[in-house]
């Protein structure tokens, strides 16, 4: 590993891999600095019985402005444009077809009304007192933001409800190696934590356990919590530190199983376990129509599996596919891999959320206190926070500006 280069960027996520990408295409010395032993960060593709399986990110959000589909065909993978049935309820399984419209008109009225701003910036005082789906919309603000609407601040979620494109398309070869695959190439320092960059002599010295790298200028987009636990240090930049803890990552966790058998359900088919729980699994079953169910814990949820374990989530999550399709499903069901983001210690979550009355700090973050050291991330972006295309294009964005 080298030990200086005009620009050293931190983490190896979308963000980074963008701002890498940005710069040695623009003729810079560049370095890039991954704490983990891959590239991808929030985005990870891991294969199962030869089957590419997203453990993280696992959808092209806003596919139409979205700057990885571009990436993806230019790469050769393959864009998989059949949308999410999220909104469905297969076979009306635990969940009527009225009961369905029911829940997705509160659901849509309390998205209206977060346009007016109410009198609270707390997503949860929008909920009717003993709302009949106060519970599913705490597991739909899960799914969504990786936390319960307690935590969520209306003007936040708002920003990004009026940013998106409701087109979401997936990549077959998985999202996380896309990502992967856009640095191939570059120099890369993987399983290199950063824990300090001083500040206070002409270059800007990068501390590493693999030897002190100096620098012109750095890019920051380790994730919201890792900055709020203080594992990297920067002089004079607490301001920053302070708003990463108004930004913190929200859970959303994914459980794989094997599939045997159920050629009957329909590709990409949908369940939500239970929609009268904040804690319920959301299944696609037989995604992309490979013989697998994908599931996802989001919020309380996935808090509540996170304690659980792997294996007591997977057992959690085969209890309720087999409430709504039969016993018999038990034997059909074989758990091969899964994720718990809060865990990982160079992440320590999913994706950010600001909280109540804490929207402002996505532009202090990003806001450079040293001209020589920016922040990116996905929770810097104003409106596309919680994505991958977020993430990079605010990558992007840092490199432009050290740029001339």
């Amino acid at each position: 590993m080298k030990d200086h280069a005009d620009i050293v960027v931190i983490g190896g996520g979308a963000a980074g891999i963008g701002a890498l990408r940005t710069l040695a295409d623009a003729g810079r010395d560049v370095l890039l600095l991954e704490a983990q032993d891959r590239l991808g960060g929030r985005a990870h593709t891991v294969h199962v019985a030869g089957l590419p399986i997203d453990l993280g990110a696992g959808w092209l959000h806003s596919a139409p402005k979205n700057p990885w589909v571009a990436i993806a065909e230019a790469g050769g993978f393959a864009v998989y444009r059949s949308p999410p049935l999220w909104d469905e309820q297969w076979r009306e399984l635990g969940l009527s077809r009225t009961e369905q419209a029911g829940l997705w008109e509160v659901f849509d009225a309390c998205m209206a009304a977060m346009a007016t701003p109410p009198p609270s910036d707390r997503a949860s005082d929008l909920l009717l007192p003993a709302g009949e789906w106060n519970a599913a919309l705490d597991a739909l603000s899960g799914f969504i933001n990786g936390a319960p609407m307690r935590e969520m601040s209306v003007a936040d979620w708002h920003a990004y409800d009026e940013a998106s494109i409701d087109t979401d398309w997936r990549v077959e070869q998985g999202y996380g190696a896309l990502v992967a695959s856009h640095a191939a190439g570059l120099p890369v320092a993987l399983a290199t934590p950063v824990s300090a960059i001083d500040n206070t002599g002409k270059r800007l010295r990068i501390a590493t356990p693999r030897g002190t790298i100096t620098a012109d200028a750095a890019i920051v987009t380790v994730s919201t919590n890792v900055l709020a636990r203080g594992a990297l240090r920067v002089p004079g930049h607490d301001a920053i530190f302070h708003a990463a803890s108004e930004l913190p990552l929200g859970l959303a966790d994914k459980l794989f199983f094997a599939l045997e058998g159920g050629e009957e359900i329909d590709d990409n088919a949908h369940l939500v376990g239970n929609p009268r729980s904040a804690r319920t699994g959301s299944y696609t079953l037989r995604p992309f129509g490979r013989p697998i169910v994908e599931c996802t814990f989001g919020g309380e949820g996935a808090r509540a599996m996170e304690k659980e374990g792997l294996n007591g989530a997977a057992d959690f999550a085969i209890g309720e596919l087999c409430h709504l399709l039969g016993s018999e499903w038990r034997g059909k069901l074989r758990f091969v891999a899964g994720s718990a983001w809060g865990r990982e210690t160079h992440i320590l979550g999913s994706y950010s959320h600001a909280l109540p009355g804490r929207r402002g700090a996505r532009a202090v973050l990003r806001t450079p206190l040293d001209p020589r050291i920016r922040f990116a991330g996905e929770a810097c972006s104003d409106g596309e926070f919680s994505t991958v295309h977020g993430a990079y294009n605010s990558g992007v964005a840092a490199a432009k500006a050290l740029l001339p």
